[in-house]
């Protein structure tokens, strides 16, 4: 009998040359493989920090946040190898597959793919499972994701799969947590084998506003325990303006948003439609970004008796701070998050961006003379017959990284 070392300085012992794997017992053992021996690599982005390749994802928010519209945004993206909220390019073109149970393809989500300026060719919409004879029935998640790996297969591979609501992929009961992870092993498992992102939409528990973002996701919390990056969407009760900001990540970082607004649009033959126009990105954590738009913080600071605006202005009389620094020095003389962004839009702080990814830094500044610095266009436009392409613009061309419109 042999003696074996391995790297980690343990000792086993070979079995003996009569004993074969084809005599063994079909007993089943636990499948431990040495780190060693496993091949690291890189988080595969399809926007970077945001929405990870092989990943399943929760976009999440409440009713009138447009998460769909917004989702379509995304797909117009991956389809046309366009640019993200944030200003970087999608590297290359990919296809989608689209499941909604809410929303009629020919009357709502191909007239959004349109207006988007989706690529059609690359969009394929789910609308029921059928067989050999012809037989047609309603395609259910909960039971059909296996039946995606042949229509991936024939498309040539797919870069992501929207499930609308991702609560439909579970067969029992949403809210025990044993449920939805057997319910969605199904769903992780196909973003594993096919290197796709999942985004499956939900929405917000009612009463959970102040809390935390990802705890807010209804169901059970194991949507947001099984999901890499939890999503979450936002609406200003008093105006259009959106934030769509990152709650959760297992893969990157879990700070900062992008705003954006809803607007209407005609396409061809009249038909009416709405598509996401991009906003500025938008520093600080989920929590302190729905907070600002919900209005759920507290208006008071320990001490009142000076204007936050008139603080501010201090901070940067000396020059450019990074606005994480000045954001600080405001909040240790107690001012709250709401104070300090109604203080850089009585100021029209400017704000330049720097870096990418983890290594970003956005400073604030005085502004300049005269600057025009509103994130937001005046109001919704209708545009004529066929949707101009969206100006994206670039974040050094953009002001504000979040101004409220009143």
């Amino acid at each position: 009998m042999t003696i074996n070392k391995d790297p980690f300085g343990a000792q086993w012992e070979e079995p003996k040359s009569a004993i074969t794997r084809a005599n063994l017992p079909t007993v089943w053992r636990a499948n431990a493989v040495r780190a060693i021996n496993i091949k690291p690599v890189p988080i595969r982005w399809l926007w970077p920090g945001w929405l990870a390749r092989g990943k399943l994802h929760i976009l999440a928010g409440a009713g009138g946040t447009g998460k769909t519209t917004l989702l379509i945004g995304l797909i117009a993206t991956i389809t046309t190898a366009g640019r993200w909220p944030d200003g970087e390019l999608c590297r290359e073109a990919g296809n989608v597959v689209i499941w909604s149970a809410e929303d009629d393809p020919s009357d709502t989500l191909v007239p959004r793919l349109i207006a988007a300026g989706a690529d059609l060719n690359r969009v394929a919409i789910l609308q029921g499972r059928v067989n050999a004879r012809g037989d047609a029935e309603p395609f259910d998640p909960s039971n059909d994701i296996g039946l995606l790996h042949i229509t991936a297969q024939e498309m040539g591979g797919i870069s992501l799969l929207m499930l609308d609501p991702v609560v439909s992929a579970v067969k029992g009961d949403m809210h025990k947590a044993n449920d939805v992870r057997r319910g969605l092993q199904g769903v992780v498992d196909f973003a594993e084998q096919h290197l796709c992102a999942v985004v499956g939409i939900s929405h917000f528990a009612k009463g959970g506003a102040g809390t935390s973002p990802a705890d807010r996701v209804i169901g059970s919390q194991a949507f947001s325990a099984l999901a890499r990056t939890v999503l979450v969407a936002a609406k200003q009760h008093d105006s259009d303006a959106r934030v769509l900001a990152r709650a959760k990540s297992n893969i990157g970082t879990d700070e900062g948003g992008v705003s954006y607004v809803i607007e209407p649009c005609t396409i061809d033959d009249g038909i009416e439609a709405t598509r996401v126009a991009w906003g500025d990105l938008i520093e600080g954590s989920a929590r302190e970004i729905l907070g600002d738009v919900e209005g759920n913080e507290d208006e008071t600071r320990l001490d009142d008796s000076d204007d936050p605006a008139e603080a501010l202005q201090r901070i940067l009389a000396k020059g450019p701070l990074p606005g994480k620094e000045a954001k600080s020095l405001m909040m240790g003389n107690g001012y709250t998050q709401k104070q300090i962004r109604k203080a850089r839009e009585r100021l029209s702080i400017t704000t330049a961006r720097t870096g990418f990814g983890g290594d970003t830094v956005v400073t604030w500044s005085m502004p300049q003379p005269g600057g025009d610095h509103a994130m937001f266009p005046s109001g919704p436009q209708s545009c004529p017959q066929s949707c101009p392409p969206l100006d994206m613009g670039t974040t050094a061309q953009k002001g504000h990284d979040w101004e409220e419109k009143g």
